[in-house]
Formats: C-alpha cells, sequence, structure tokens
C-alpha cells in the first residue's frame, strides 16, 4: 500500500515537472509571432505555443495538456494587451485541440493515431473558432478597439477581399483556414519532435523516480 501511494507521489512530481518545462516553452512562443501579409488581416498572427501543450496531452494525458494551456495564458494574462480576451480566445480554441487530440490518441497510442489525433483536432479548433469569434471574441474586441463599431474591424478583412463584407463571410473565408492551417502546422512539428522529446520524459522520470542508493552503514 506504501509503495503504490509513493509510486503516485512520484508520478505525480514527474508530470508537475514535465508541466512546469512544457509551460515555460509555451511562455516563450506566445512571444514569437509570425505575420502573413496580404493573406490575412495583420492582426492575425501565427505563433506556435499550442504545440508544448499538445506533447504534454500526448506524453501525461489530454488534461495535462489543458492545464498547460491554462498556465500559459494565465502568466500571458498581466503582458497582453486585450484585457484577457485574446488570452480567453487562445485558452479556448488551444484547449478543445490539445484535448481533442489527447483524447483520441490516449485510445489509439500508435503513430497513426497520433496522426489522426493531430488533424481532427485541428479540424474541431477550426469549427469551434467561428461561434467563440462570432458570438464573444470579435464582440468584444469591437467593443474593446471599435467603440462598438463591428464595421471598422470587417473593413481590415475587405481591405484584402472586399467580397468578406460581414463578420460571418470574414470568419468563414480567413478565420476558419488561418486557425486550422495553425493546427496543422503545429501538429506537423509535433510528430517530428514528439519521439526525441518522449524519450527526454522517459530518462526524466527515471531519474526522478530513482531510489537513493543506501550508505555503507545502512546497508549494514
Amino acid at each position: 500500500m506504501t509503495n503504490n501511494v509513493g509510486s503516485r507521489d512520484k508520478s505525480r512530481v514527474t508530470k508537475l515537472t514535465i508541466t512546469a518545462m512544457l509551460t515555460a516553452v509555451a511562455v516563450v512562443l506566445q512571444y514569437v509571432e509570425v505575420p502573413v501579409p496580404m493573406l490575412v488581416p495583420s492582426f492575425l498572427k501565427f505563433d506556435f505555443s499550442d504545440l508544448p501543450e499538445l506533447i504534454g496531452a500526448f506524453v501525461m494525458g489530454p488534461m495535462w495538456g489543458v492545464l498547460i494551456c491554462l498556465l500559459k495564458n494565465l502568466i500571458h494574462l498581466p503582458f497582453g494587451s486585450s484585457v484577457g480576451v485574446g488570452e480567453f480566445s487562445n485558452f479556448l480554441l488551444g484547449a478543445v485541440f490539445v484535448f481533442t487530440a489527447g483524447m483520441i490518441y490516449k485510445h489509439n497510442m500508435t503513430k497513426k493515431g497520433a496522426l489522426i489525433a493531430c488533424f481532427v483536432g485541428a479540424a474541431v479548433m477550426a469549427v469551434v473558432s467561428i461561434p467563440s469569434n462570432f458570438f464573444v471574441v470579435y464582440p468584444a474586441y469591437a467593443q474593446l478597439w471599435a467603440h462598438g463599431d463591428m464595421s471598422i474591424i470587417i473593413g481590415l478583412y475587405k481591405a484584402i477581399l472586399p467580397a468578406a463584407d460581414d463578420l460571418m463571410k470574414c470568419l468563414l473565408i480567413f478565420n476558419v483556414p488561418f486557425t486550422l492551417v495553425k493546427g496543422i502546422l503545429v501538429s506537423i512539428i509535433a510528430m517530428l519532435v514528439y519521439k526525441p522529446l518522449s524519450n527526454v520524459f522517459v530518462k526524466l522520470n527515471q531519474s526522478l523516480n530513482k531510489k537513493p542508493e543506501k550508505t555503507k552503514k545502512e546497508a549494514e
């Protein structure tokens, strides 16, 4: 009984250590934003901070990936310029992505299962982005930055494609493909780095759970 409790405690310590490491990487990656000029409005930028969350979901389980996503955005919150709206959107979509992928991979822990998990997670994230942006995120941005005038935000899309003359068209034409491509890019990178990183985490787990050697006096 005592050994089982000790094993659970060591496993929890290992997971918390990995979570802290991946959260730190996610926080850094959140500041590395890549613009996509001429294809989407300037305020839409790629960042790859979902990558550590996805790795965490695969290594430890979907809820750990969601936790990394939450911690990342809580840390970023005091330094953001969107009064929490951007962090809320990032958390919601990131959590949907990694939870979906993590749940699928949990039940099919193969390379094919990981591939399916990643692409389904990216697709679900893209779909969820429609209602979240339409009903919450963009109305909040309009209140914060455009005095409640949604046409100012839509105008940024119309400057690229005049046919994008209402919010739903903007989201379907620009945001959904943008979100889907972002998820796919993160998934491709995850597939490339997951195996080497998982080996590192296995060694970390072994190191943290290594039993201390008995001293000569204890052995006697």
